[in-house]
């Protein structure tokens, strides 16, 4: 064989194994290789249903519906509108369940009911910042006990609407009373007690069906005696106040490292990389849902330096209280709550039952208004006060007069319309008789200020749901059927 035949066939062989190897290419001057592209990564799948906190956040919705209702002119009364202003000769127009319109001496649209109130006065439907209708049940037994789940210091997983009755007499006593909007809450014996729950005050056969559309949940806490006394008689933490706050700041830690381990696994996720979930905790979804500020904090709190310590603790993991409960001793530090926007739901002459409340004062809700930015709240935590919240804010009133403070009974209703619906997270809503906003109103025989007013009618989303002179709209519960004073009013 020649040379350059020999030499050819062995270019030749060269080149055909050459067809099974990777090709490679060299780039222009100037430009870079382009790699080959990478295979898809594989979609992960979607958590199998109840294990992703955030699949449905809200697993009981509402299914609250208005009542049916027509467009309605109430004509000719006093109207504190829960927004600072007393309208005299005042017209409150309402449509579609929503207020159309409020001022002095307004044309009523044809086709409108009109309702004479001349004489009357009319308010933004009341809200209960703070009850307990529905968990403790009337009549008040311990099979209605459903208020406190004393097995452990933090049961945030808890909700109250799951302890609710809707059959509970008391939501027809309290709408007796004037009461359109409650907050329901569980009991003071834990340090963190679980959500509560903003209801419609209307009849209802499931919570569900009462549950305030588009309302935030709350989360209850707890400071001072009735946590440390109730876990320290069971020879368990906490036993001091000391002990208290060290079981929030443990509760709050778990509850940023189990968001840190979500935000991981989603990180992970999002870029198409396999991740394993952390475990689903129901007691750390509601904590760390108000660290990303979905949950308001509604603080059980009695003693001035003890709220200045929740404050602290709120800062110190990034979460905002929405109001002090109780707060018998807000008046102390009515500037450092107002300069933290914090409401204070309070009393007016509850005082005594324990240390803790020695030093409450008539005064108290008029002193913390008076402070500049300061939100005020009278509320009940009683099924028998829910009846009369505005005789209760008469009481604080007088007392703040008495202690030389010029407030406004248009000022002072705000104690029990507008202020709550803050608190709650529904005054975009509710509390105030404004144009848009929800239809919840009372007419009274007398300014709902005095000893001597009652309620005449009461409306929820424009239809009413209360009528003292008309047995059709004086509601009953099954459990009062028969029984001994079934349709007092």
């Amino acid at each position: 064989m020649r040379l350059w035949t020999w030499a050819a066939a062995a270019l030749a062989a060269v080149a055909l194994s050459g067809c099974a190897a990777t090709i490679t290419t060299t780039a222009a001057p100037g430009k870079t290789a382009e790699a080959a592209p990478a295979a898809p990564k594989e979609k992960p799948k979607p958590l199998p249903p109840g294990l992703d906190p955030l699949a449905r956040a809200d697993a009981f919705p509402s299914t609250y519906r208005a009542m049916p209702s027509h467009p309605t002119a109430v004509v000719g009364a006093s109207v504190f509108d829960g927004a600072g202003r007393l309208i005299q000769n005042g017209t409150v127009l309402v449509k579609d369940g929503k207020v159309e319109a409020v001022g002095a001496g307004l044309a009523v649209p044809a086709g409108y009911e009109t309702v004479d109130a001349r004489g009357k006065w009319v308010t933004p439907g009341l809200i209960d910042a703070h009850s307990h209708l529905g968990v403790y049940a009337s009549p008040s037994v311990q099979a209605n006990s459903d208020g406190n789940e004393l097995t452990a210091p933090v049961t945030a997983e808890v909700w109250a609407e799951h302890s609710v009755w809707p059959q509970d007499p008391g939501f027809n006593t309290a709408r007796i009373g004037g009461v359109t909007t409650i907050l329901v809450l569980p009991g003071s014996g834990n340090l963190i007690g679980g959500r509560g729950v903003v209801l419609r005050n209307i009849p209802a056969r499931t919570v569900q069906d009462m549950k305030f559309p588009e309302a935030p949940y709350v989360l209850k806490m707890a400071c001072g005696e009735n946590p440390k006394r109730v876990y320290g008689s069971k020879g368990r933490a906490p036993s001091t106040r000391m002990g208290n706050v060290a079981g929030y700041r443990a509760a709050w830690i778990n509850a940023a490292d189990y968001q840190r381990r979500w935000d991981d696994y989603r990180a992970k996720v999002n870029k198409g990389d396999k991740a394993d979930p952390p475990k689903r905790d129901l007691a750390l979804d509601t904590l760390s849902a108000v660290l990303r500020g979905e949950i308001l904090v509604e603080n059980h709190c009695y003693r001035a330096d003890e709220m200045a310590q929740m404050i602290d603790i709120s800062k110190e993991f990034g979460y905002h209280i929405a109001a002090f409960h109780h707060a018998v001793e807000a008046y102390k530090i009515a500037d450092l709550l107002a300069d933290n926007h914090i409401c204070v739901a309070t009393w007016a002459n509850w005082w005594g039952g324990k240390m803790e409340m020695l030093d409450g004062i008539e005064a108290n809700a008029a002193l913390v208004n008076a402070a500049k930015g300061g939100c005020a709240i009278i509320k009940s935590d009683d099924p028998d006060l829910i009846q009369r919240l505005n005789q209760e804010a008469a009481e604080a009133l007088a007392a703040g007069r008495a202690a030389g403070l010029q407030i406004s009974e248009e000022e002072a209703i705000k104690w029990i319309t507008s202020n709550p619906a803050k608190a709650i997270g529904v005054d975009k809503q509710t509390g105030s008789l404004e144009p848009g906003k929800r239809a919840d109103l009372v007419i009274w025989d007398h300014d709902p200020f005095s000893i001597y007013a009652r309620t005449e009618r009461v409306y929820l989303d424009g239809a009413l749901a209360y009528d003292r002179r008309d047995p059709r709209y004086q509601p009953r519960s099954d459990f009062d059927l028969g029984q001994p004073g079934e349709g007092v009013r």
